[in-house]
């Protein structure tokens, strides 16, 4: 897949990074947690990061995985962010201690809206084919929490066995409040036909109608590399 550079003045590279801790390390895994992006401070040319729960078995429920989490890490620079996929305390410990580990590498080509008050830059043109990906992140507003749960699922659901759609996780940073998604899909194509159909739709204009969100951030990254395993299927 050939990417177009835009002219910006930063080349900037997103890191996710998935891991499924084993048994015997599930303390560690759980204080990666608690710790959250303190332990990145170090990490060079580090512009934003995150450090994620998910949902059970992978997925978009409310009762959280005891072993999957991520980590979303943003680099002003494709040479800093190898760098910490390949020399990284962090990364050691997540290869030494997790049965599975799925890292993707990417750089967005939409942004719309923020996280903790920051926004990732458009530094490629649209991709001609794939793979592409997609994240969604949101805090629901408390007193909307409720009906956003209650359009979630069916939404949820209809992604795992979207056409097209290699990969698909539910993340977050905290329980019921504070929630994202990450897709991995096949083409624009297939990611658009989801978004623009069915349950997501509805969801997406039931949102926008009853205000549920605080703030919210999407992203549509270029793919430039996913490897490892994640929920035993093999990338790379």
């Amino acid at each position: 897949m050939n990417l177009v550079l835009m002219d910006v003045p930063c080349d900037q590279v997103t890191v996710l990074v998935l891991a499924d801790i084993a048994p015997l390390h599930r303390l560690w895994g759980w204080s990666r947690i608690v710790k959250g992006p303190l332990s990145l401070r170090p990490q060079a040319q580090l512009r934003f990061s995150k450090v994620l729960g998910s949902g059970f078995d992978g997925g978009f429920g409310l009762r959280p995985s005891a072993s999957r989490q991520g980590l979303f890490a943003v680099f002003s620079s494709l040479g800093a962010a190898d760098d910490f996929i390949d020399h990284s305390d962090v990364m050691h410990g997540y290869r030494e201690r997790a049965a599975e580990v799925c890292v993707v590498k990417l750089r967005a080509w939409s942004c719309r809206g923020s996280w903790d008050g920051e926004s990732l830059l458009s530094t490629v043109a649209p991709p001609g084919s794939g793979p592409v990906a997609a994240l969604t992140r949101a805090s629901i507003a408390l007193r909307k929490a409720p009906a956003f749960w209650r359009h979630a699922p069916a939404s949820q659901t209809a992604l795992e066995v979207a056409p097209g759609c290699q990969l698909a996780v539910g993340l977050g940073e905290a329980p019921f409040l504070r929630q994202a998604t990450f897709s991995l899909w096949d083409s624009v194509a297939a990611m658009d036909a989801y978004a623009r159909s069915g349950p997501h739709l509805e969801a997406i204009k039931a949102a926008t109608r009853e205000q549920y969100f605080t703030e919210s951030m999407f992203v549509r990254f270029a793919t430039l590399s996913i490897q490892g395993t994640w929920k035993g299927r093999h990338y790379g």
